[in-house]
């Protein structure tokens, strides 16, 4: 491949990612904005989401979502699925099925563990919760990556 080739690979590439994943930053502040609806998915299983899952999600184990889809999305509404962590595509497999189905669908990279690690509200049978944030995953102290 040429040096052009690649650099238009490499654009293509990285659009793409980004238009199929967001991260719990972004998730968070897009369900604060409140300006687009969209509606996050927990793919896991009941044990996992009983433990804790993002504040205002559904729960929708993969197993699941061919039967459960149509009562729990809406295909106009965008989607943000995810899992427990990095080092698991249940998300990605949760957002192969739902775009297979017709939804416009993204994954949360980092999934549950960097969405608590990073500080954002955690809910569970005691109610929602907000743990510090992680100065290994996330900005404190006012400090911004400007990513």
């Amino acid at each position: 491949m040429s040096e052009i080739q690649i650099e238009d690979a490499a654009v293509r590439y990285f659009a793409a990612r980004l238009a199929f994943e967001t991260d719990p930053s972004d998730l968070f502040a897009q369900m604060q904005d409140g300006t687009e609806k969209i509606v996050v998915v927990d793919s896991r299983a009941r044990e996992a989401w009983d433990m804790g899952h993002v504040a205002g999600a559904v729960h929708m184990p993969r197993a699941e979502i061919a039967a459960r889809h149509e009562e729990l999305l809406d295909r106009d509404v965008p989607v943000v699925v995810y899992c427990w962590g990095p080092g698991c595509n249940g998300g990605v497999r949760a957002a192969l099925e739902l775009s297979r189905l017709g939804y416009r669908v993204k994954e949360m990279i980092g999934g549950f563990e960097y969405w608590a690690r990073e500080g954002y509200p955690v809910e569970a049978a005691a109610g929602v919760s907000r743990r510090a944030p992680d100065p290994l995953t996330a900005p404190v102290a006012g400090i911004t990556c400007a990513c």
